[in-house]
Formats: structure tokens, C-alpha cells, sequence
């Protein structure tokens, strides 16, 4: 007897798979932007606070590094939770699409490490008067930022994911389009960036992000309001 496929049920898991991949992705924003822009931005705009001076930012930026674990959750969950899904189009690609998540989340978790070790030196008063260490700190965690957020996660949302997109047809493809031009340009800007061609922040990288920012919220945004579009490989039977 053939195999029997309950149509119903494997329309439920998908749309499922693909709620609970929206909010993931949606989850990265929300996570990610307080804990750059707000939770670390007193040291990084001050790294002498290292040395005692100015006030005491342990609230801000330890509640930083928790956003940032819930980060590294959320974006190795983007990747895992569609898995089954998208290895019906290419084992390969969401294999890669997993390994460049986790990649991210490697250089992610040593940039929160460096903020943390800024924190202990500050409460221990082991950097003395020398703010140099905190500059050291704050240097790590910025290129840290610069290779994890800003190299590996366009080469998985841009260049990976939004391939895997176009491709299959799960999402509308002028929408994966986004990624295709978002990822590569910011990859680049990154890159310009190792090489001192531009400054990062610059207005050049500012404009390159915007791109595969509107891709990525946009993704998990379709995705938690319309779920995955109908495909050839969400008919396949899964391997």
C-alpha cells in the first residue's frame, strides 16, 4: 500500500512552522536593537567608565547581555524551526543557512562576553586608572559586532535565506529580492569597513542596511500574517 498523506495535517504543521518562524525573526529586532543602541551605548560612547568614573551602567548593560542571549535563541531558531521545510528544496542550503546562524551567534556571544568582563573589571577596580582596558573591551565587542551581525547574519538572511526564497517561491519573490540586494551590500559595507575604506555607522553603511533591514522584518512579518505561500516542495513528502 502507498504511503497516505493527511493534507490537513501537513497544512496545520506548516502554517505553525512558519508562525512560529515570524515571530523568531520578529523576536531578532526587538532583542537586538535595545541591547546595541540603548542597553551598551554608554560604554561604548564611554569606555573610561572602566576605570570607576561616571556612572554605573551594570542595569544597562546586563540587561544588554540578556537581550543578547534571547538574540542567540531567537536566530538559531530561525534557522532550525524551518528546517524540515526548507531541506525539501536544498539539504544543502538550509544546512548552510543553520551553520551561518550559528556562526553569528558564536561572534555574538563574544561580544556580550566582552561586556560582561567590562562590568567585572569595573566592580573589581582591577583596571585601576588605565582606561585602555576598556577600550580594549569595547574594541572587541565592536568588531565582534562588525564580522556576527554584520558579515555572517547577511551572508544567512540575505545571500542564504533569500535565495532559499526566491527560489522555492515560500514567500513573494520581490520580497526575497530584497535579500538578494541587502545581503550582498551590507556584506560588502562590512567588508569596506575591515579594510578602513568607510567608517562604520557611515552614511554609506547606514544606506546599505536598509535593504536587508526591510527584508528581514518584512520576512517574519509575512510569515506570522500569511504563512508560507502554496509550493511544489510543501507537496513533497518530507525526506
Amino acid at each position: 500500500m502507498g504511503t497516505v498523506i493527511d493534507r490537513r495535517g501537513l497544512t496545520t504543521d506548516v502554517r505553525k512552522t512558519a508562525t512560529i518562524t515570524g515571530w523568531l525573526m520578529v523576536a531578532t529586532f526587538v532583542t537586538s536593537i535595545p541591547a546595541y543602541f540603548f542597553c551598551y551605548a554608554p560604554v561604548r560612547d564611554h569606555p573610561e567608565y572602566i576605570t570607576g568614573i561616571g556612572p554605573d551602567p551594570t542595569a544597562s548593560v546586563a540587561l544588554g547581555a540578556v537581550l543578547e542571549l534571547f538574540l542567540i535563541i531567537a536566530n538559531v531558531g530561525t534557522a532550525v524551526v524551518p528546517y524540515a521545510i526548507f531541506r525539501r528544496y536544498s539539504e544543502s542550503l538550509a544546512l548552510g543557512y543553520v551553520t551561518a546562524r550559528v556562526l553569528e551567534c558564536t561572534f555574538i556571544a563574544i561580544g556580550i562576553i566582552s561586556m560582561l568582563t567590562f562590568l567585572l573589571m569595573r566592580q573589581d577596580g582591577t583596571a585601576g586608572d588605565n582606561a585602555a582596558f576598556g577600550e580594549t573591551l569595547v574594541a572587541i565587542y565592536d568588531r565582534s559586532f562588525l564580522v556576527g551581525p554584520g558579515f555572517f547574519a547577511v551572508v544567512a538572511n540575505g545571500m542564504i535565506l533569500g535565495y532559499l526564497m526566491f527560489r522555492s517561491g515560500l514567500v513573494p519573490r520581490g520580497l526575497a529580492i530584497l535579500g538578494l540586494i541587502g545581503g550582498p551590500l551590507l556584506a560588502a559595507s562590512s567588508i569596506a569597513v575591515m579594510f578602513d575604506l568607510t567608517e562604520r555607522g557611515s552614511t554609506i553603511q547606514g544606506l546599505a542596511t536598509i535593504p536587508e533591514f526591510i527584508w528581514e522584518l518584512s520576512f517574519g512579518i509575512y510569515l506570522i500574517v500569511r504563512g508560507f505561500r502554496p509550493s511544489p516542495i510543501l507537496e513533497a513528502a518530507p525526506r
